[in-house]
């Protein structure tokens, strides 16, 4: 498998986007919490992070978490079977005033991808 994290498997669409947050489910573990749609045909997995201005005024800081949340789904994205029947689109946002290491945001993300795994094969 590639570790690549191309254009196709981020989340861009506003309509997308839109739909993921007004029909979505969501869960949570720690201060990540992730916004799930599956849609019912195949394809690659798309994914968006964010990081709220509320908890982190510089931007700086925000990047540096959506940098560190981008590296840890890319390096672990195997966790989620691609399959012809489902896709997935889904948004990871770090809600939380301190700011995390590398090791603190891969252990949440791979708690994260086992679950949303389950739900997928579901």
């Amino acid at each position: 498998m590639k570790f690549t994290l191309g254009r196709n498997k981020k989340l861009k669409s506003k309509k997308a986007t839109d739909l993921l947050f007004s029909d979505g489910s969501s869960m949570r573990k720690g201060p990540l919490r992730v916004v799930y749609f599956i849609k019912p045909q195949g394809g690659e997995h798309q994914i968006g992070v964010s990081v709220g201005k509320r908890f982190f005024k510089s931007a700086v800081d925000r990047n540096r978490i959506k940098r560190l949340m981008r590296e840890s789904y890319r390096l672990h994205q195997e966790l989620l079977p691609v399959s012809e029947a489902l896709h997935l689109k889904a948004m990871f946002i770090y809600q939380s005033g301190k700011m995390p290491d590398y090791d603190y945001i891969e252990s949440l993300t791979k708690k994260l991808l086992k679950e949303l795994t389950k739900k997928v094969a579901s």
